[in-house]
């Protein structure tokens, strides 16, 4: 057999020291694609390990790496005593290969390939205007992620993994770990006036999570369910994809018109509210508004699912009181995150169930979820029962409400001829009013242009009007970024009437 060395170009697998990658997966990647694309052809002899890392100027160290990587995977193959070659037994369905970025595009299955469920989740998508993954002016439902105590956190990470207990380190109790479920359940009888058990706390992978999780336990496909318009997408995406028919409820300035729920759909299954602060509009339902929701759900056995998404942060007075600590009947169901205190990517909620439910619910957990990280839910017990969290929502609290302010003055002296705001009493987030000539979603199409994130809130809504406005998020903003991101949106607003 030949022992003559391929006359493959080398320079085409010469890896960059510049690069992010390592050198081993630059030159692992490099053999890979120039045998799969037929360059280096079956049988070709490679050059000696040493040969190689002379010519391409790397340690040998890195080559062999690459090649024992290659003949792990049965693209090479070494022969005692005669060097490495291209494995002459690659199937040819292999061969020949595009490289990643010449893949053809392929079709998107058609609509109807797609199941129900998929389409009615996509009809609502979820939060603002995009999914932007880097926090910019003005998204929603981001904290401030530079004023978390990041040493704090990670000395309590710390401390947990020097000396971790077994169980932090096994699947865990899908209801979630206990430690965590009674510092919950001591902190929402405090600060929300819920009334519960440890037991009723389940700890779901956030808000979302959750809301799935009582759609897919309480309702049948073709259940009504009361829903606030505007309304929360994200609840919206979920109920629908669980089969239920959403009946839009008009929200007014005490919060979700029970009256109207009740004399044009009194038999709906479940209503869908966040009375603490209505997303998106931030109003808060009125008292008589509760006592009347809670009285249709007794009588009609419905279920009430309350969505408390950011009642710590109240600016004027104590955080109003839970829907679910005024339930005689055990109606209520009762969700919370810790996304918007914390930060997004802890991923941990609860969610309080009946104490009817608490079984069912479980059982869902285990067989559908199975169990979230329980080191991090070790760590978030700490962070609540040492007192930092209670600390950290007063300091967030103080935070918020001096860049509520600001916002509020810089959209005043920028935009007041466009639009109208004011401080709200809660929340991470404000609503902006339009002028009565100007076009929500246009503006919020123009204020992406400019690199600004706003949502526009006829985008929340599914029958009722409501006057245009802009969702603008605030809290994730200093006063640099505020201003900018303000500059932006006026250009927009201005581009917008131009055209109008």
């Amino acid at each position: 057999m030949s022992k003559h060395t391929t006359t493959f170009d080398l320079a085409a697998i010469m890896p960059d020291p510049a690069s992010k990658q390592s050198l081993y997966h630059q030159l692992y990647h490099a053999l890979r694609l120039a045998i799969l694309d037929g360059r280096l052809g079956r049988g070709a002899r490679l050059p000696s390990t040493r040969e190689l890392s002379a010519t391409l100027g790397v340690a040998r160290n890195t080559v062999m790496t690459a090649f024992d990587q290659l003949l792990a995977e049965g693209y090479l193959e070494s022969r005692v005593g005669d060097g490495t070659y291209v494995s002459p037994s690659l199937p040819d369905e292999l061969l020949h290969v595009r490289p990643p970025d010449r893949f053809p595009p392929q079709p998107l299955p058609a609509t109807e390939q797609l199941s129900a469920r998929y389409r009615a989740i996509t009809s609502a998508p979820m939060g603002g205007y995009s999914d932007v993954q880097i926090p910019r002016a003005f998204g929603t439902g981001i904290p401030a992620l530079d004023a978390f105590p990041y040493a704090l956190w990670a000395r309590l990470v710390a401390r947990q993994w020097r000396a971790p207990q077994p169980q932090l380190l096994t699947y865990g109790d899908a209801a979630g770990y206990r430690p965590l479920r009674d510092a919950i359940t001591e902190y929402l009888g405090t600060a929300r006036g819920v009334r519960c058990t440890a037991d009723q706390v389940l700890i779901t992978a956030g808000s979302q999570h959750a809301l799935d999780l009582v759609a897919q336990v309480l309702l049948d496909p073709g259940d009504t369910v009361w829903f606030e318009d505007p309304g929360y997408r994200g609840a919206r995406a979920a109920l629908l994809g669980s089969g239920a028919q959403l009946h839009p409820v008009p929200v007014d300035h005490e919060g979700l018109s029970v009256a109207h729920g009740l004399s044009t759909c009194p038999t709906a299954r479940m209503a869908y509210v966040t009375p603490s602060h209505q997303y998106p509009t931030g109003v808060t339902m009125s008292l008589a508004r509760r006592l009347a929701l809670l009285e249709w759900a007794q009588e009609s056995n419905a279920w009430i699912l309350e969505d408390d998404y950011d009642s710590e942060y109240r600016y004027l007075g104590r955080p109003l009181s839970s829907l679910q600590g005024l339930d005689k009947a055990n109606r209520v169901l009762y969700i919370g995150t810790f996304s918007k205190v914390l930060y997004p990517g802890l991923r941990l909620g609860y969610l309080v169930t009946p104490p009817a439910l608490t079984a069912p619910f479980t059982r869902a957990l285990q067989l559908a979820h199975r169990h979230l990280s329980v080191f991090d839910q070790a760590v978030l017990a700490d962070f609540i029962n040492e007192g930092h969290f209670a600390r950290h929502i007063r300091r967030m609290r103080a935070l918020y409400a001096e860049r509520q302010d600001c916002f509020v003055r810089t959209l005043q002296q920028e935009l007041g001829d466009y639009l109208t705001v004011d401080c709200a009493e809660a929340g991470l987030h404000l609503v902006a009013w339009l002028s009565p000539n100007l076009v929500d979603h246009a503006v919020a199409q123009a204020a992406r242009q400019q690199g600004v994130e706003v949502a526009p809130i006829s985008a929340y809504t599914m029958q009722s009007p409501v006057r245009a406005g802009l969702v603008l998020g605030y809290a994730m903003l200093d006063e640099a970024e505020m201003r900018a991101g303000v500059q932006g949106l006026k250009r927009a607003v201005i581009q917008v009437e131009g055209k109008g």
